[in-house]
């Protein structure tokens, strides 16, 4: 029981640390603070890409764990660390090949005040590389 728990701490603790780099990395693709945007000027539309990135990244950090306990802990933990590291990577692709695709700057809609639907996109985006992902990790 006592190595469950451990590995419960080390598998939350990569997860969040994964989540962390997941929001930093949205951060720099946007413009200004994104914490900012959520909590001081309520942007509906930032919140919504952002929640939905930490959903993908949650998904492709449970699909590495569930998929990958079986080869031990050290081994499942590096493969955690390694599609979720690769999982904020490629959602940042998708966002930038998004951007590019999509007439306007999509940074800028995503911290609007008022709803933009470009934040309905871009979230799928992020859950759909989140999914492709995850089904390349599942036996």
């Amino acid at each position: 029981m006592l190595a469950s728990i451990g590995y419960a701490v080390a598998y939350t603790g990569v997860g969040i640390a994964l989540l962390v780099l997941g929001f930093y990395v949205l951060d720099l693709l946007t413009p200004g603070h994104l914490g900012r945007h959520i909590y001081e000027h309520r942007s509906l539309n930032a919140a919504i890409t952002l929640a939905a990135g930490f959903l993908g990244q949650g998904a492709i950090v449970f699909a590495s764990i569930w998929t990958n306990a079986t080869s031990g802990f050290g081994l499942a933990l590096l493969y955690t660390v390694v599609f979720g590291v690769l999982g904020v990577v490629l959602q940042a692709v998708a966002f930038l090949v998004l951007d590019l695709i999509s007439p306007g700057k999509l940074g800028e809609h995503l911290v609007d005040a008022t709803f933009h639907p470009a934040s309905l996109v871009s979230a799928a985006v992020q859950l759909a590389v989140a999914a492709i992902i995850v089904a390349s990790i599942w036996p």
